[in-house]
């Protein structure tokens, strides 16, 4: 693979070179690395943070501003208005069709997030069924009247394995929704763990211990760079009505602090506890996939080192001989 800033394709028959993700969880340095990645690699950006997809929601995400980003495209950032509704199945087709475009232009696409079904959705084999309000309006109408039991009943002759796996009510409606949509049943749209093409996950690892210490850092950094009056602006317009932006980490305590429900101090503590519980739940997610190869947040021989050892992985994995990335 070049790393001397020439397109990067695929060997003599000109196929795009693959796709390289950087995942792992927040707080540790992934947009730095995916950065680093795309001017060494000739690449662009792509955003896999659910909520940088949003204009305005820049201090509380740490989304990096343009004069931060190394002169690298970025995609995917500030695409949403805080009244909007994100979509993984709609991230998914954009997110597909700009790194066709990327690869088409002889660059590297490079994603780069901690959203973990935005990654997979991006990356893997997933489909995403539609929905049906009326049909949701019909079953969940039964369902409060105390039917239950019929329509697991329902369920079951169509779908046994879903049947014996959902635990909640709003599964189960799902369940039937999606085959009444589909003729198919819910299971079949269960995720695999297969590529839809070439793919380098790359994941940045840091202990337990350190990584909380920093969260802590950054949510008082964030908060000296304004968080609360970014908070504030964006409630003008409709944050406490978003169906996802108003619960993302930190601005629901910063919107109590503006209704007087909590004190500062509270609403900063909350918010790193939630960040760190959080960034748990991350660590699971893509500690799950074997296929990520991880690195050393805090390589002690520098930063620019697990640069270096990313590059590595990148060439051991595709310039195996028939496969190979000039």
């Amino acid at each position: 693979m070049t790393t001397t800033g020439q397109p990067a394709r695929h060997g003599q028959g000109g196929k795009a070179a693959p796709v390289v993700a950087v995942v792992g969880a927040t707080g540790t340095g992934k947009s730095d690395l995916g950065i680093a990645l795309a001017q060494r690699l000739n690449g662009e950006v792509v955003n896999a943070d659910a909520l940088q997809l949003y204009r305005g929601m820049d201090i509380g995400t740490a989304k990096l501003p343009p004069e931060e980003r190394g002169g690298v495209a970025h995609h995917l950032l500030d695409v949403l208005d805080i009244h909007e509704e994100a979509s993984v199945a709609a991230f998914q087709a954009e997110a597909r069709r700009i790194m066709d475009e990327i690869s088409a232009r002889g660059r590297v696409p490079i994603l780069v997030g901690g959203s973990g079904l935005y990654v997979r959705a991006a990356l893997d084999d997933i489909e995403f069924p539609g929905t049906d309000p009326q049909i949701r309006a019909r079953l969940e109408s039964e369902l409060a009247g105390g039917g239950r039991g019929r329509l697991l009943e329902r369920l079951a002759a169509v779908d046994p394995e879903s049947a014996a796996r959902v635990k909640d009510d709003r599964r189960l409606v799902r369940a039937l929704e999606v085959h009444e949509l589909t003729g198919r049943p819910f299971t079949a749209f269960m995720p695999r763990r297969r590529h839809v093409r070439p793919t380098v996950q790359l994941g940045l690892a840091m202990d337990r211990e350190t990584l909380n210490d920093r969260l802590a850092r950054r949510v008082d950094l964030m908060l000296e760079r304004g968080w609360l009056d970014e908070v504030r602006d964006l409630a003008a317009t409709g944050l406490r009505e978003s169906p996802t932006a108003g619960k993302a980490l930190g601005y629901p305590q910063l919107l109590a602090v503006l209704d007087g429900a909590m004190d500062f101090a509270t609403a900063r503590e909350d918010t790193v506890v939630a960040t760190r519980r959080f960034t748990k739940r991350q660590r699971t997610w893509f500690g799950a996939d074997p296929r990520v190869h991880w690195l050393d947040a805090l390589d002690p021989a520098g930063p620019e080192h697990m640069v270096e050892r990313a590059l590595d992985v990148v060439r051991a994995q595709y310039d195996d001989g028939h496969d190979r990335i000039d």
